[in-house]
């Protein structure tokens, strides 16, 4: 019984760590906690007495599952044309529970895990496990089975595909805010020129209205984009500010339900990407409808 104390406190301290590689491998946070959870019944059963890195052995094992998972997700998805966007850290832009927090003060950026979602499944394993959580290629290697200098190209490649999409966005949440307020009140407004003005040229939107939708997904250029932007704008929606990955979002409502849940990323006080989640399934699934509503409006 003590063995088995020592090893679920040992274990629920390394559940943050769990999770964040979970969540960077599959961009999904329910399918990371089920990972972590399938991992904690595994270790239930699993003879850990040799183990003498536990964080190091629980890594590599949750690791496993998540790149089982991604090859399942792989297949699925090259049956669909439909845009999918990662599921996003949300919480109101004023506070957020300690789990969000500790989550979010580690995160990453959509716009990054958005990227994340382009590579392959290897790919994928070993640039988070050697680029975020510096994993030894002679660990990753057995994983993918693959050679520890095929496993560095693996993440070599990767890398090469993260640095040329994946924008560094501006650190400053106050100036962030003014950008994403700038947006929305243009679109209030009417303003095309003035929601032009805040746009990147290179600017694209990118949204997950779910599998059945016929909607467009991907949306590019600023004057594209600005025109979406006015034809969705309607005085009876309400617009909640929201941290998305630590950085500026909204929510969206609409006679008091969630439509859609916005992610921005700025660079140069310009809005370079838009993630957008608009599948009512999704929205319930995050808790969108149980953030307080008492929030400020944009």
């Amino acid at each position: 019984m003590a063995g088995d104390q020592w090893l679920a406190e040992h274990f629920e301290d390394q559940r943050p760590h769990l999770r964040a590689v979970a969540y960077r491998m599959l961009g999904s946070l329910s399918e990371a906690d089920d990972a972590i959870q399938e991992l904690w019944l595994h270790l239930n059963d699993a003879d850990t007495s040799d183990v003498r890195n536990l964080r190091a052995w629980l890594t590599t094992a949750v690791a496993r599952r998540c790149l089982n998972v991604l090859r399942s997700r792989q297949i699925r998805r090259e049956e669909s044309l439909s845009i999918h966007v990662p599921d996003p850290i949300v919480s109101p832009a004023d506070e957020g529970n300690p789990e969000q927090q500790a989550l979010l003060a580690d995160s990453v950026g959509l716009a990054l895990l958005v990227v994340l979602e382009m590579l392959s499944p290897d790919e994928r394993l070993a640039f988070v496990l050697h680029d975020m959580f510096g994993v030894p290629f002679d660990d990753i290697a057995p994983m993918v089975d693959r050679s520890p200098a095929a496993a560095r190209q693996l993440a070599s490649r990767a890398r090469r595909r993260v640095q040329g999409r994946a924008p560094a966005p501006d650190s400053d949440l106050r100036s962030q805010r003014e950008v994403v307020d700038a947006f929305f009140a243009a679109a209030r407004h009417g303003d095309f020129e003035a929601l032009v003005a805040v746009l990147h040229p290179n600017v694209v939107l990118r949204a997950d209205f779910g599998a059945a939708s016929g909607a467009p997904g991907e949306v590019r250029g600023p004057d594209a984009v600005a025109r979406l932007a006015l034809m969705f704008a309607h005085p009876d929606r309400m617009v909640r500010p929201m941290l998305i990955n630590g950085a500026a979002g909204v929510a969206i409502f609409a006679r008091g339900r969630p439509i859609s849940l916005m992610g921005f990323t700025i660079v140069r006080d310009r809005i370079v990407e838009i993630d957008a989640i608009a599948d009512a399934r999704r929205l319930r699934r995050l808790g969108v409808a149980d953030l307080d509503r008492n929030a400020p409006l944009t």
